[in-house]
């Protein structure tokens, strides 16, 4: 070990006269270990977040979409979803209609998405028989009293006021042309299933009916929207995607699950960016702290300094021995921070528990947000970039007391000794 390492080392130690200066160095590394530690659950909340999120994005959607290029839909479906499931990756594909309707009953009326799916095939594609919580997908196909089935979303139902085997009426602002001009079609459907996706945007505005209900009702014959296609990985649907329109050739295209929620995943991926700037001031006002810790141990240690300098210590050895000081101190309190951090991250639905077991209150209400605890995911990426950030802002800190150190003159020190 070299001179520098052992006596910015024993500079942490602080004699019974620097008591003060202790604590200021005690004080220094639970501010940087208090920032690192915030940073890590809260991105690691963040993370959570976005992944539970997507769970419920991806469990509605499918992983992407065929569709023609020109808006008059698909004639020969089967066919298609039949090419697009021998692509490499493709795990299933189903038909699908979708359109814009208003659903009115006796308490309500409400604009909503009306979805038409094959109630075999659709089950392969997304999560909805996972969701649905009263009725079956089979119940879309049969009839009772010449009316056929829907499915709406829990909170959709809770607006309109209707619940399983109630009736309601479909209206399509897309009529027919009668004597009296332009008349909305109105067709009545009976309630068969509920969902929940844990999704409001989709529980409020979303409702399913069978594909068949969907091209008699919007005119389409035997024509459908598009095809719906799931993957075996979700994270490669732009090289799937890519194949299954070589495969398929003009007028084809498609859109993944990325493309349809590019706008919500965006603001997501921002809001995680300025939490990082924000919680990263904390470790930066631990770094003024290092930076007065370090002011006041050169102070104290001008003596010590112009004896080492007449001793023969060149400039850049006692620079070493006060960056060496400041870094310790950094990187203490960063090996601490990224500790604590990852057990709170880690554990973080068990002291969750905890503390509303304690205080009594829940800190998240499923009624109201559609999650019951604190999602956590740590990603090794973000926790790298951290550290690094930690010890870097650690080390900048250091340079300027310890250039201080370093042009200490040890003739003006020692001459009143």
């Amino acid at each position: 070990m070299g001179y520098e390492w052992f006596i910015g080392l024993r500079y942490l130690k602080a004699k019974r006269k620097q008591t003060f200066i202790s604590i200021i160095t005690v004080i220094s590394i639970a501010g940087v270990m208090v920032g690192v530690m915030a940073l890590i659950v809260v991105l690691s909340v963040m993370s959570g977040f976005e992944k539970t999120l997507k769970e419920k994005i991806i469990g509605t959607q499918a992983h992407l979409v065929i569709q023609k290029t020109l808006q008059e839909g698909i004639d020969n479906y089967d066919e298609v979803a039949t090419k697009a499931e021998e692509v490499k990756g493709v795990v299933s594909a189903a038909p699908f209609i979708i359109s814009q309707v208003m659903l009115s009953t006796d308490a309500n009326v409400s604009g909503v998405v009306v979805k038409g799916i094959d109630p075999g095939k659709a089950g392969n594609v997304t999560e909805l028989l996972v969701y649905l919580t009263a009725g079956r997908l089979q119940d879309l196909q049969t009839t009772q009293d010449n009316l056929t089935g829907i499915i709406l979303g829990v909170e959709l139902a809770k607006h309109l006021g209707v619940s399983v085997k109630d009736t309601l009426q479909m209206i399509s602002p897309l009529g027919t042309m009668t004597p009296m001009g332009m008349m909305p079609k109105m067709k009545r459907f009976r309630v068969v299933g509920i969902f929940r996706s844990g999704h409001f945007e989709f529980d409020n505005t979303l409702a399913f009916v069978s594909i068949e209900s969907a091209q008699k009702f919007f005119n389409l014959d035997s024509r459908v929207t598009g095809i719906e296609v799931k993957t075996d990985n979700i994270y490669k649907v732009k090289e799937i995607a890519k194949e299954i329109r070589k495969k398929l050739g003009f007028p084809f295209w498609t859109r993944d699950w990325m493309e349809m929620n590019r706008n919500l995943f965006s603001a997501l991926r921002l809001e995680k960016i300025a939490m990082f700037i924000i919680l990263a001031l904390i470790v930066l006002v631990a770094a003024f702290n290092i930076i007065s810790t370090l002011i006041m141990v050169v102070m104290e240690k001008n003596h010590d300094i112009a004896i080492l300098k007449a001793m023969g210590a060149p400039s850049k050895g006692i620079l070493k021995i006060f960056i060496i000081e400041g870094l310790v101190i950094g990187v203490l309190g960063t090996a601490l921070g990224a500790i604590s951090g990852l057990a709170l991250a880690f554990n973080l639905e068990t002291v969750t528990g905890f503390v509303e077991n304690l205080f009594g209150f829940k800190i998240l209400s499923g009624d109201v947000y559609y999650i019951d605890k604190l999602p956590s995911q740590v990603n090794p990426l973000d926790v790298t970039l951290i550290v690094v950030t930690a010890v870097l802002i650690s080390l900048l800190a250091t340079l300027y007391p310890a250039w201080r150190a370093s042009r200490l003159d040890p003739a003006e020190t020692l001459r009143y000794e």
